[in-house]
């Protein structure tokens, strides 16, 4: 551990279980759980939950079984639907909270998509994919941020202060984020034993959703890379063939 941040802290060096690496942190664990516990407390405040137990519990249960098999199980995970038809989006935040919308929930067709868009938000998580884009898109006000509050618990109070850190993770992640996600999310759903080939059709379905929706691109997977790259970059993990469109990016 690293005390370089006077009163404000200090940076803890871990090993990534994503990256096999050791990564530079500025919050422990316990402060990234507290924090994501905060943030998620805000998401339920303000945005419709979904609360048919058919639904959620089918939910918690694919995703318990994605989350058993991860590389991170020193937190817990929560599973939630937020009763937004129109948005076609999923989300995760730190310390491992899930949020998948209705939009999204409708297009997919079974099981093993709902794990393929699981698993990749939990890949996120367990590569701390928030935590990395907080610090760098926040830097030292996050830690004053950070430290207004009680140092022993990490909370972070006040609207603003929350809606900032939302709005944030909620912000595009890299290639190299997106990719790595999409990665872990194929490891995961085959050890969960479910179909990680499903993943390449949540893809191709967003991707002609896109097309319908253009010049307005749907929000979940709305990042640096292009679609067809990270279906070539799955199928490449897969060992499958490539297709001529998924040499086209788009």
């Amino acid at each position: 551990m690293l005390c370089g941040l006077g009163l404000y802290g200090c940076i803890t060096t871990e090993y990534n279980t994503a990256t096999h690496q050791q990564d530079i942190f500025f919050y422990s664990t316990e402060k990234e759980v507290n924090l994501g516990r905060n943030v998620s407390k805000s998401v339920e405040n303000k945005l419709p939950i979904f609360k048919d137990p058919r639904i959620t519990n089918k939910i918690f249960e694919i995703g318990r079984m994605v989350s058993d098999v991860c590389d991170r199980k020193e937190i817990n995970y929560y599973f939630g639907v937020i009763d937004e038809k129109d948005e076609i989006n999923a989300a995760s935040l730190p310390g491992g909270y899930i949020y998948v919308y209705r939009g999204l929930l409708d297009m997919l067709d079974n099981d093993d998509q709902i794990a393929f868009v699981l698993a990749h938000e939990i890949g996120h998580i367990v590569a701390r994919h928030h935590i990395k884009k907080l610090q760098a898109a926040l830097g030292y006000n996050f830690l004053l941020l950070a430290a207004s509050q009680v140092p022993s618990s990490g909370n972070i109070s006040g609207a603003q202060g929350v809606d900032l850190i939302f709005a944030t993770i909620m912000s595009e992640y890299s290639q190299e984020d997106e990719l790595l996600a999409d990665e872990l999310a194929v490891k995961y759903t085959e050890k969960a034993g479910f179909d990680p080939k499903e993943g390449i059709n949540v893809l191709n379905k967003l991707r002609e959703k896109n097309r319908e929706e253009k010049p307005r691109p749907i929000s979940y997977f709305r990042t640096h890379p292009y679609i067809s790259q990270r279906i070539r970059s799955i199928k490449q993990l897969l060992g499958l063939p490539l297709e001529f469109q998924d040499i086209i990016n788009d």
